[in-house]
């Protein structure tokens, strides 16, 4: 074999290389990443940008935060890998006790997986196991993975075109979206009595009372950042249980501080039977988990659930030093930069474009809009092409943001919860001049 000459990839040959040997999963929105540092993203030939999106809610320390790569080292010349579910070791229990500590409720036991789509698969199985019913209801809009299973769970077709999920017993329910709410103007407690009351009539006409659970994102994600009225989980919780079902809150997206709380639950006042998580959970190791309480962990048998490289002792030991990095201030800094960016992203509805702005904490979205065409619910129609061009304008001014929704139409701030006022504000700032030069 002939030696290959040493030459530094550029921009150029990374994508190449992708379009060539890389199975077609990217988007144009991402750029080539040769290193990374907080919310900076520097390429292959040394240009800079800033990074509010963080991989999708992933590194919610920091790009390469030094605390848990340290950790993840030091793991590293211990061991690293004995098959967790074979050989017990220290970091997964350390993990797992912490999880229990620091997770709602009396959440106690940890599964531990490799991705959140894995974390809601394996959380579906428990619940099926527990409650010895099969049927699920899941929302529409929702976003749980690109498995068969969770992408049966998923409440939108354009993730599901072509793949026939192979879970038969699932069903949906209205999402809360009440920007584009078919109830029309009503206050929020009210929304969410109606939101409810078509969950109870989507179990009662299109399930066989063989409910396992009732699955939703606390905030969702990939639908637009669409957050429910205060009272519309605990409702959910509640119809579920009346019909002998399990609450599932799916947190891999909102969970680890994203939004100003450590769960995103926290800020609704309400525990779930079974909790699933993964993004933020290892600050970009893979790692995923669903924890329960005892009695319904216990249901599983020797067997009946198991992953192979599942709970890695690297990836744990670089959960327990994420967990510290935001218990030490992180979390509190979401808090305090998401209030500030809740204001400032307001003020763009004075947009003619801009319909809505809405999120919690870092989990921020601004919903683009055509003023002149009339859209599902009283709202004006989605503007997918207007975010599109936005977002690659914004790419072109050094900033990395996220780009998506039910309808496309969304610009995601996610950034990593470390980030700081001054790259928030330039965000912002190139975020409205992108819109008004965009939108005319």
């Amino acid at each position: 074999m002939s030696e290959q000459p040493d030459v530094p990839p550029d921009n150029a040959a990374v994508v190449e290389g992708y379009d060539e040997y890389v199975m077609p999963i990217w988007k144009s929105l991402n750029v080539p990443v040769d290193r990374a540092s907080g919310c900076t993203l520097v390429d292959f030939e040394g240009n800079e940008y800033l990074d509010v999106f963080s991989g999708i809610s992933v590194a919610n320390v920091g790009h390469n935060d030094e605390t848990v790569t340290e950790a993840a080292k030091a793991q590293l010349d211990e061991f690293v890998h004995g098959c967790s579910y074979v050989h017990p070791n220290g970091p997964v229990v350390e993990l797992a006790e912490r999880l229990a500590e620091v997770t709602p409720g009396d959440l106690q036991k940890s599964f531990f997986c490799n991705s959140g789509t894995e974390a809601v698969e394996g959380a579906i199985k428990l619940a099926r196991k527990y409650t010895g019913s099969k049927e699920v209801v899941a929302l529409e809009m929702g976003f749980h993975g690109r498995t068969l299973g969770s992408l049966a769970l998923t409440g939108n077709h354009s993730y599901k075109h072509g793949m026939a999920p192979t879970i038969n017993d699932v069903t949906h329910a209205p999402a809360p979206y009440q920007y584009r709410s078919e109830y029309g103007d009503r206050s929020e407690a009210a929304f969410a009595e109606a939101a409810a009351a078509e969950l109870e009539r989507v179990i009662g006409t299109h399930t066989s009372g063989d409910l396992a659970a009732v699955v939703v994102e606390p905030v969702m994600g990939e639908g637009g950042i669409v957050v429910p009225p205060a009272d519309y989980l605990s409702r959910v919780a509640d119809v579920a249980r009346d019909h002998g079902g399990l609450f599932v809150l799916d947190e891999v997206q909102t969970g680890y501080g994203r939004t100003g709380e450590f769960w995103a639950s926290d800020h609704f006042d309400v525990t779930p039977d079974i909790l699933t998580q993964a993004k933020g959970i290892a600050n970009g190791l893979p790692l995923g988990a669903f924890t329960a309480p005892a009695e319904i962990a216990d249901a599983f048998e020797a067997g009946d659930h198991l992953s192979t490289f599942g709970g890695n002792p690297v990836c744990c030991a670089a959960a327990l030093a994420t967990i510290d990095q935001l218990e030490d201030g992180a979390v509190a800094n979401a808090r305090e930069q998401g209030a500030w960016l809740t204001d400032a992203l307001a003020e763009l509805e004075a947009l003619e474009s801009v319909g809505d702005t809405r999120g919690l904490g870092l989990m921020q979205g601004v919903e683009l809009v055509d003023p002149a065409e009339s859209g599902p619910g009283d709202a004006p129609a989605p503007a997918a092409d207007l975010a599109s061009r936005v977002g690659d304008r914004l790419r072109e001014q050094g900033v990395v943001i996220g780009v998506g929704g039910y309808y496309k139409n969304v610009i995601r701030f996610q950034p990593p919860l470390t980030i700081e006022r001054q790259q928030l504000r330039r965000a912002v700032e190139e975020l409205r001049a992108a819109i008004e030069t965009e939108q005319r």
